[in-house]
């Protein structure tokens, strides 16, 4: 049902945002140097490898780690970058990862492959076996700010009180944050 669910919403909010993903396209492509996508290696279900893109929003050349974890992650944004994360604008092409089935709409957020303490700590508590989401639990309550150990907790919780109704408040209640761009940084 869920996998459903996510199919035909993220083919819908394809078809819906097909112009401002262009557009957003071309203020990537003509503001900074480099590709317009940026795919990440990600962890997804069953700690299985994807490729997740998202559109660039850092300089070519950035470390491949956690943004929080970068010593003055501003100074590594393109010019529409911190516009693009603080929109989330930057995730609309993991609707891809979505259509594909690499990701659901919500979920624990995939981790970098190199995030390993978060990796291990997932799979110790089962949520390895969550396919990860475009938003989650964690997302809402937190963001990147969570320590990992707090982060894995609302992981948890997920795990045992994810339900259709349960997805629903998360999706709405990323849009209020969204839009109010809270726990939204750089």
């Amino acid at each position: 049902m869920k996998r459903v669910f996510d199919f035909v919403i993220a083919a819908l909010a394809g078809v819906m945002l097909s112009i401002p993903v262009l557009l957003v396209a071309a203020l990537v492509k003509f503001t900074s140097k480099g590709p317009v996508l940026y795919w990440s290696d990600r962890i997804g279900r069953n700690n299985n490898i994807f490729k997740m893109p998202k559109f660039r929003s850092m300089q070519m050349g950035t470390p491949a780690v956690a943004t929080h974890l970068l010593s003055n992650p501003g100074a590594y944004l393109t010019p529409v970058g911190s516009f693009l994360r603080k929109s989330s604008l930057d995730e609309l092409p993991q609707l891809w990862s979505i259509l594909k089935g690499d990701m659901s709409f919500v979920g624990p957020r995939p981790a970098l492959f190199n995030q390993h303490d978060l990796i291990d700590m997932r799979t110790h508590a089962g949520v390895h076996r969550l396919t990860p989401g475009l938003t989650g639990w964690a997302q809402i309550n937190g963001r990147d700010e969570l320590p990992i150990p707090e982060k894995v907790a609302l992981d948890i919780e997920y795990l045992h009180k994810k339900s259709l109704i349960f997805d629903m408040k998360i999706i709405f209640m990323t849009v209020f944050k969204v839009l109010t761009r809270d726990n939204v940084t750089h």
